[in-house]
């Protein structure tokens, strides 16, 4: 049976399979005030900390190893019980990995938008 999602469904990831909405990352160009930079991937970040609706702005830079499609598409991301089990069956864009301390990342493509899952190791 396909999927169909009506008006006032919440999609299948909150509704059935309990992931809990994050934030969207939207990639930009400009250079926005309290951007954090993160070395390791070639991009600064903001808005994260400070936006009530979850908004993340991404500037990459030009040897950025980040994928060209996180780079251009924005995403949006969830929080997951396991993240190694929500990756199952899933097309995999980037491997789990620890952007920070007590959470492991992850993005997938789903219709070929990004889309990242987070599990958080810390104690709750």
């Amino acid at each position: 049976m396909k999927y169909k999602r009506e008006n006032g469904d919440m999609p299948l990831a909150i509704e059935e399979w309990g992931w809990k909405y994050h934030h969207i990352g939207i990639p930009t160009s400009e250079s926005k005030e309290g951007e954090v930079y993160l070395g390791e991937f070639g991009m600064y970040v903001t808005g994260f900390e400070t936006s009530p609706y979850g908004i993340e702005w991404m500037r990459f830079e030009e040897n950025s190893p980040i994928s060209g499609l996180i780079q251009k598409v924005p995403h949006i991301a969830f929080v997951v019980e396991n993240l190694d089990e929500a990756l199952k069956g899933k097309t995999i864009l980037s491997e789990p990995n620890s952007p920070s301390e007590e959470v492991r990342v992850a993005m997938i493509i789903h219709n070929g938008a990004p889309v990242e899952l987070m599990e958080f190791t810390g104690n709750d």
